[in-house]
């Protein structure tokens, strides 16, 4: 698999309007995923090429020491890049993370306006996943047309989705649409919440709803069955 770089990922549609504010030396380093994160630790999670997205929420909280502390460890892990979005916590991006970020070459990028994290993720996830296929076809094309033309198509929703369906209207639509959030934001239940613009506490009832039919609906594979399912359910 032919990893895109960060200038590639920059190019997406999906981030037009994203500043770069330092790290321009970085741009062709390979970008391997992309995570929503707010914590402050998230680099002992991760294995570098990774590009963060995050609201700035616990950076806005802590220290200038802290957020210091933060630039490095992610530039250390060799993490691809940090994307903040300086809307709501942070208005504009500190000035000892963006020295910090200078003088370690580390790729800080920002949006002055509000956007969609899971818009973001699956523009780049799209383009890691599928290389070759990227300016050709969009994402899973194939692999839901070859469902389709075998007959195969509904009983692979009914496996996935089946309980959901048997549902009325109304809780069908409101779990379809939370599923679906949640699987293009890494199951983030801020981000979800934020995108169907309801409370954080009416997605954590929606997931325990959803877990209860569907069963395992967080691992690998069934996140990718899931994801197939409802592509299918929209043709």
């Amino acid at each position: 698999m032919s990893l895109p770089t960060l200038r590639q990922i920059l190019e997406l549609p999906a981030f037009a309007g994203a500043e770069l504010l330092s790290g321009q030396e970085r741009l062709d380093g390979y970008i391997t995923w992309v995570h929503v994160a707010e914590v402050l630790d998230v680099a002992r999670l991760l294995s570098g090429g990774e590009l963060l997205l995050s609201t700035g929420l616990e950076l806005a909280r802590t220290t200038p020491e802290a957020r210091v502390a933060y630039v490095r460890t992610l530039a250390e892990v060799g993490v691809g890049g940090l994307c903040l979005e300086l809307v709501q916590w942070l208005q504009e991006l500190p000035p000892e993370m963006l020295q910090t970020a200078r003088m370690l070459q580390f790729p800080i990028l920002v949006f002055r306006h509000e956007v969609r994290f899971a818009e973001l993720t699956r523009a780049a996830h799209e383009r890691i996943l599928h290389p070759g296929a990227f300016e050709e076809e969009p994402l899973l094309k194939s692999l839901l047309e070859a469902l389709i033309e075998t007959g195969r198509d509904k009983r692979f929703v009914e496996r996935h989705l089946g309980a959901l369906l048997r549902l009325p209207s109304r809780p069908k639509s409101t779990l379809l649409a939370t599923l679906e959030a949640l699987l293009a934001s890494q199951f983030n239940i801020a981000e979800t919440a934020r995108k169907l613009g309801v409370r954080r506490q009416s997605i954590y009832y929606r997931l325990e709803q959803l877990r209860g039919m569907l069963g395992d609906i967080e691992s690998p594979e069934r996140r990718l069955g899931l994801w197939i399912a409802l592509e299918l359910l929209k043709r």
